[in-house]
């Protein structure tokens, strides 16, 4: 059990637990322990198939009722008309825990199964249905067209007829007279899909050679496929010929086309009682599948109440079968054996769930829970609340910490949305981007129920961030005094500036007040206000870098006093320090103490440090007196790079050194290892301890984990390798944290132009056109400083501090060797649905 109070400084103290289950309670500890989410399960059967496993059976059985659950939400999905899907917190809870929680899942799958026949049935019907009213309407129009074309034809042999001779024209009214039919017209009718209907015309011209005369008008309503939802339009196809042969090869020409082809009868009075009866048919079919349609939807109404509970059961037996199939059966004793990690401070939470399964089951036989002793290393859990994780969450992002190292996630939350604030110094902005967060905190219930999208989403995940981004920006914003690019007097400004003559320039004097905070506004709109500006925001960046940077190196003593390296501290940590602080600690107080100066009555020009300290580097010793900062300075800078020079070898040496001496103790002592290049094993008190207390199973699998077992050469190799790394990175490092200074003055400059091109042009224009001006400009303004200044320029700015986190910061420290603490969590399920 853990003293200690648990921190976000380090991850919480982890146990290995051991729990043996009795059968009759495994289903019921289970799903405590899932409603608890504080329970890593390890894998017991990792050599078995996992179609071998005990609970084979029942995940096939609860993944045919998820089957069914994911039928029902897409057809419910596909409904044109939204169907209500009462949401869990509001729907009635299935107990599946219990005496009673195999019946309860028993009458759920036969549930799921009579809503699904149901379903099917009518799904069924109503495309059965569909297709004859499809069929219908398409007779319909073949029937009304083919009426339309034929009394056209027969008007058009009358006219033809017109022309011949009188005699004969009487002689054969008097033979139509004598027969019972009077015109005769033979022709294929059907409906084919508008897209094929150029191809099909093409192709029976070829085959028939001209012989024929066809017909075809667009169908207006489009089809719809009941089961697809695809759109078809159809054409009415009429194709007149002569002879069965060539109506034949008509028939099968469209057949392969995929036409539809209706007997139409070549009497009118046929065509006429058809035509009824297709429109008495239609009526009573529309009639019979509105009410199929209304019957399927209020299935699915039925469904939608409980859907959301069945999806939660579902996945919930799903995950708790998957559990049970981790663990060992024990057949001596009749129980299942379990193993997983768990905070140590949970145990007794852990415990309580146990009791409380065992109440619920009805059985007196609860399950046992005792702490196994293991060298195996403990997943890393940090504990986070909604204002933590997002900070979090970003350095996991980098990499899981190792077990028990120092968390950088703890100082983000400070130091991230400050490097931020300073490439991002804005009192505008940062109140926009301040308000924002803020209205995404202030509805947080409302908006975390919603689905927001993949972008909005992350930006309400971390809104937290997105708050302190917004405080930091307001707090530079005042150090920058600025505001929308222009400045604030907060306070009495320190120069004063004479009346200016026409174009001549003014120089301001000191009036001996000093601007208590922040820039004095009146260094804006000053000709040299830029180069003070940007040498300010040079120096510093630079400061802050290098603060920064030894923060991060500090941050490495915790963890050799943790991990009982304490060679380490004065291998690494001391000469690491005294290289850093040599130079660009060096750097950071000449800075300083050139800002203290007062070089208008100092008897030496104010030097360039860049120079300062490039001369110290190629030129010890050698300092010019006209540009000197102090006296002494080239005796000081000797003996810091002297110290400088001595750490490099001192990183080099001294910690393979110290190994390769610890290598020669153990060989000197007489142990050897059981192989060729096995490394000795030492094995203490606790192990042989345990051993003996019957955790010889979590030893042996610590022992089989893989360790990492150097020879001497690969630690020499290593060592040479961080040195390197580490004497480049300061240099390399340090340059990199100009980019506060780079981002602050891009956007200092977009902020000033998008002033000056957009509401600058309009502040001064008289009357109505002035005022209307005004609010178009100013909507525009607005516009463009959102999206552009505040979404696009802060993206800009967080990917730079996530940035100097990761690499800068994270490199001097961080080992992010650890793996993430997955616990069976119910609550996890959810949010991921």
């Amino acid at each position: 059990m853990g003293d200690e109070y648990p921190t976000l400084f380090r991850s919480e103290q982890m146990s290995l637990v051991q729990l043996i289950v009795p059968t009759e309670v495994a289903h019921d500890t289970i799903a405590e322990l899932g409603e608890l989410g504080n329970v890593q399960f390890k894998d017991l059967n990792p050599n078995v198939n996992p179609f071998q496993r005990s609970f084979v059976g029942e995940i096939r059985r609860i993944d045919e009722m998820a089957r069914r659950v994911r039928f029902f939400a897409s057809q419910i999905e596909k409904e044109k008309e939204p169907v209500p899907i009462r949401p869990l917190y509001d729907s009635a809870p299935l107990v599946t825990v219990g005496p009673r929680a195999a019946q309860t899942i028993d009458e759920l799958d036969v549930k799921l199964a009579e809503h699904e026949a149901r379903l099917t049935q009518m799904n069924e019907s109503y495309q059965l249905l569909s297709e004859r009213l499809r069929e219908l309407v398409e007779a319909r129009h073949v029937l009304r067209e083919t009426a339309a074309a034929t009394r056209e034809t027969e008007v058009r042999n009358s006219l033809d007829d017109s022309s011949a001779p009188l005699l004969q024209h009487d002689d054969r009214e008097q033979q139509y007279s004598s027969g019972e039919l009077q015109f005769d017209l033979e022709f294929v009718a059907g409906t084919i899909d508008r897209a094929r209907l150029s191809t099909f015309e093409r192709v029976l011209w070829r085959v028939l050679r001209g012989n024929l005369y066809m017909n075809y008008i667009d169908i207006q309503e489009p089809f719809i496929d009941p089961a697809t939802g695809a759109e078809t339009r159809k054409n009415v196809f009429i194709i007149f010929a002569h002879g069965d042969i060539l109506l034949g090869k008509i028939r099968k020409v469209a057949e392969s086309m995929g036409a539809t082809i209706y007997p139409i009868d070549v009497n009118a009075d046929k065509r006429a009682d058809s035509m009824r009866e297709v429109t008495g048919r239609l009526e009573d079919l529309q009639i019979v599948l509105y009410n199929t349609g209304a019957s399927r939807r209020a299935e699915l109404t039925t469904v939608g109440e409980s859907l959301a509970s069945w999806q939660d059961v579902v996945s919930k037996e799903k995950l708790i079968y998957e559990t049970l199939n981790l663990l060992n059966y024990d057949v001596r004793r009749k129980t299942l054996i379990a193993e997983g990690w768990c905070p140590t401070r949970d145990i007794p939470q852990i415990q309580l769930a146990l009791r409380h399964a065992t109440e619920e089951s009805g059985t007196n036989v609860p399950p046992i829970l005792h702490e196994l002793r293991t060298n195996r290393t403990p997943p890393t859990f940090h504990r986070t609340s909604k204002f933590t994780e997002g900070f979090q969450t970003i350095m996991d992002a980098y990499g899981i910490a190792t077990y028990q190292e120092v968390n950088p996630g703890l100082f983000a939350v400070i130091t991230f949305p400050f490097l931020f604030a300073v490439m991002f110094g804005d009192i505008g902005h940062g109140f926009i981007i301040f308000f924002a967060a803020l209205s995404m905190i202030l509805f947080e219930r409302k908006l975390g129920k919603a689905d927001l999208g993949e972008i909005f989403g992350t930006f309400f995940f971390g809104r937290y961030i997105i708050l302190l981004m917004g405080v930091f920006s307001i707090y530079t914003g005042f150090l920058y005094n600025d505001i929308f690019s222009k400045s604030l007097h907060l306070f009495h400004s320190g120069w004063d500036f004479p009346e200016q003559h026409g174009n001549e320039t003014v120089v301001g004097a000191s009036n001996g007040h000093t601007y208590p905070f922040g820039i004095d506004p009146a260094w804006h709109g000053a000709e040299n206000g830029l180069l003070f500006t940007n040498s300010y925001k040079m120096k510093m960046s630079i400061v802050l870098g290098v603060i920064h940077m030894t923060f991060a190196v500090c941050l490495q003593v915790p963890n050799h006093i943790r991990f009982k390296r304490y060679s380490d501290i004065y291998t690494n940590f001391i000469p690491q320090m005294i290289f850093l602080q040599s130079i660009f600690g060096y750097l950071v107080i000449c800075i300083i103490y050139k800002w203290t100066v007062d070089w208008s009555k100092a008897s030496t020009q104010p030097p360039s440090l860049l120079n300062m300290l490039i001369g110290m580097v190629l030129s010890p010793g050698q300092v010019d007196p006209e540009t000197q900062l102090y006296p002494g300075q080239s005796t000081v800078q000797v003996i810091l790079l002297l110290l400088a020079g001595v750490c490099v070898p001192w990183l080099l040496i001294t910690k393979p050194y110290l190994q390769y001496q610890e290598m020669k103790r153990v060989q000197g002592q007489g142990y050897i290892g059981l192989g060729a290049d096995d490394a000795p094993r030492l094995t203490d008190d606790t192990t042989l301890e345990g051993e003996e207390e019957g955790n010889g199973r979590a030893i042996a699998e610590a022992n089989d984990e893989e360790h990492e077992q150097h020879d001497f050469s690969e630690v020499v190799v290593h060592q040479v390798i961080h040195t390197i790394e580490f004497c480049l990175g300061c240099v390399s490092h340090t340059a990199s944290y100009l980019r506060l200074w780079a981002l602050s003055l891009a956007h200092a400059q977009l902020s000033e132009v998008l002033w000056d091109m957009t509401l600058a042009n309009v502040l001064g224009m008289p009357g109505l056109v002035g005022i209307v001006a005004l609010v178009i400009v100013g909507v525009l303004w607005l516009v463009l400083t959102i999206s552009i200044l505040c979404v696009m320029e802060g993206l800009s700015a967080f990917l730079h501090a996530l940035r100097l986190h990761w690499v800068e910061a994270n490199s001097k420290h961080y080992e992010a060797g650890g793996y993430q603490f997955v616990p069976l969590s119910f609550a996890r399920l959810n949010e991921k649905q």
